[in-house]
């Protein structure tokens, strides 16, 4: 049954991409050029978002547990430190650049085109840059602890 949730979760969300237009990198480029054509529209499907999120998270953090699974799993952190600035800006720039929103760009990987397969592939490269990036400070880290 959980696994039919996520699935059905899953072409919800890649249906409401692909409808609102999210997985073309025009129409998100066009967002971001307000001195030239620009289209306000990505403004509205993000705002519906954040509507439905609001309401969603009201309904059901109300809940003692989630459906599928024995507690709810939020994030801890609170703070806003120089990994998440620093993450969120390039997250920014390359949504810029490339007109391709991580989540948004997964409906996209149906149509083959070249563009979305390199983003992806660029999308994976990066994460996994970043990981090994991470593990290397940390052993640095704790080799200077010692």
């Amino acid at each position: 049954m959980r696994l039919l949730s996520v699935g059905l979760i899953g072409v919800l969300f890649g249906v409401g991409i692909l409808v609102s237009g999210m997985a073309s990198p025009a129409k998100v480029l066009n967002f971001f050029d307000v001195g030239g054509a620009w289209d306000p529209s990505l403004m509205f499907v993000m705002g519906g978002a954040l509507t439905v999120t609001l309401l969603g998270y009201r309904f059901v953090l109300s809940r003692s547990a989630p459906l599928f699974d024995g507690s709810f799993h939020l994030p801890v952190a609170h703070q806003l430190d120089a990994r998440l600035l620093g993450g969120a800006a390039v997250f920014g720039v390359g949504w810029g650049i490339a007109g391709f929103c991580p989540g948004g760009v997964l409906p996209a990987i149906g149509t083959g085109r070249a563009d979305v397969l390199i983003f992806v592939a660029s999308l994976i490269v990066g994460m996994l840059a970043t990981d090994a990036w991470g593990k290397y400070i940390q052993r640095c880290e704790a080799a200077q602890r010692e």
